[in-house]
């Protein structure tokens, strides 16, 4: 039987929209004391570069319906949320992030994003790197140089010069901010789950409006130390009997309310992510041992498991890693319509976690609005179920 209720919000909990709200204030104070910004959309985009180059890196806005009606007028209906979004809010002047930005950089991750930033460079200046979609050493190499133009065009667009030791330094204080988000997101591993999944992917992604790299690690710190502080001093000893449950998939902060909160309202806990916005650019670090710093940089972000990569093995060893080490009771793979690579790629998952895992799966294409809400509330209910707990 699941117990009923779920984990309660802490009373000074910020949405994400409350946070991309009061970034918007920070941002534009940020500006008029003459600060650099590039906006970028995906986490293949090396942040170490624009740290180097004396900038400040802003996740652009894409994760909401209200665009999306406007991006149809040059865009097919059928067409990613996430992509229509992106260029929606260009399109219609409504990102602050992307007005302030000075550079927009792009990444052939899709050929819908592909295509789309050919648009978005008619109305903001949009820089592409040319992402493979292969790992072999063909691949590095060539990566490792698209890496080395970035890094030639900030140093163009913003008149600076950025050495190895800037990106050195990038590198030390993005590492630390991989190592203080995932142990955050570890805090999963604890039963009963001492959070909610979705406060959890919440302050993840809120955090991409905190500009300031080490502060943002800072408040981090402090929230895990008291999750923590409050686990023993509560929890520690009593296990849940609600269902555990690994997220993964597309990135889901446009559907984190209908999806992640609904089945935790609905008696489960989501304490694992397998997605952009979780786990999944964070668990492995820039090799700071690496005399060359482009290669090491070209190492860690063509090692991001995204299902662009083909043949993408390494992501099923790692939510195999997810589900034994979160001890997982049930996987939802969340499919935003027309993601034609997870889409696919989703077959693989399925069969790993049900046939080699021997764990229930449920997969979900939806998009960002709420038209599918309550099919999407039953179908949880149902597969809730089927988990013996």
């Amino acid at each position: 039987m699941m117990e009923n209720t779920n984990i309660k919000l802490p009373d000074n909990f910020e949405t994400y929209n409350e946070a991309r709200q009061a970034g918007f204030l920070r941002m534009k104070q940020l500006k008029e004391k003459g600060a650099k910004v590039v906006g970028m959309f995906c986490s293949f985009v090396p942040m170490e570069l624009v740290y180097a180059a004396g900038a400040l890196p802003v996740g652009l806005c894409a994760f909401t319906e209200e665009p999306i009606p406007a991006a149809e007028a040059n865009l097919p209906r059928n067409l990613c949320p996430l992509i229509k979004a992106s260029y929606g809010f260009a399109l219609t002047d409504t990102c602050p992030y992307f007005y302030f930005s000075d550079l927009v950089v792009g990444e052939t991750t899709c050929d819908g994003k592909k295509k789309m930033f050919e648009l978005l460079d008619e109305i903001k200046e949009t820089y592409v790197m040319q992402l493979p979609h292969s790992r072999d050493d063909a691949a590095l190499a060539f990566w490792k140089d698209q890496i080395v133009r970035f890094k030639e065009k900030l140093e163009d667009i913003f008149q600076v010069t950025i050495t190895e030791d800037d990106i050195r330094d990038a590198i030390r204080r993005k590492n630390r901010e991989r190592r203080v988000m995932l142990k955050y997101l570890e805090l999963g591993k604890l039963d009963p789950a001492p959070m909610s999944g979705y406060e959890m992917g919440t302050r993840v992604d809120a955090g991409s409006f905190s500009f300031d790299l080490d502060q943002r690690c800072d408040i981090i710190e402090k929230r895990t130390a008291e999750v923590i502080a409050e686990w023993e001093a509560n929890c520690k000893g009593k296990p849940s009997t609600r269902p555990r449950l690994l997220v993964t998939g597309c990135p889901n902060a446009g559907v984190r309310e209908k999806i992640i909160r609904a089945v935790e309202e609905l008696g489960a806990d989501v304490v694992a992510f397998d997605t952009c916005n979780g786990n999944r650019e964070k668990v492995e670090l820039v090799d700071e041992s690496n005399p060359d710093v482009y290669d090491a940089l070209a190492r860690k972000y063509l090692n991001i498991n995204c299902s662009v990569m083909s043949p993408n093995d390494s992501r099923r060893a790692y939510i195999g890693e997810l589900i034994d080490g979160y001890s997982i009771d049930g996987v939802v793979e969340i499919i935003l319509q027309s993601c034609h690579t997870y889409d696919v790629e989703a077959h693989f998952i399925k069969r790993f976690v049900t046939q080699e895992k021997g764990l229930p799966y449920l997969n979900i294409e939806t998009d960002y609005s709420q038209s599918d809400k309550g099919q999407i509330n039953t179908r949880l209910a149902a597969f809730l179920e089927t988990i013996d707990k």
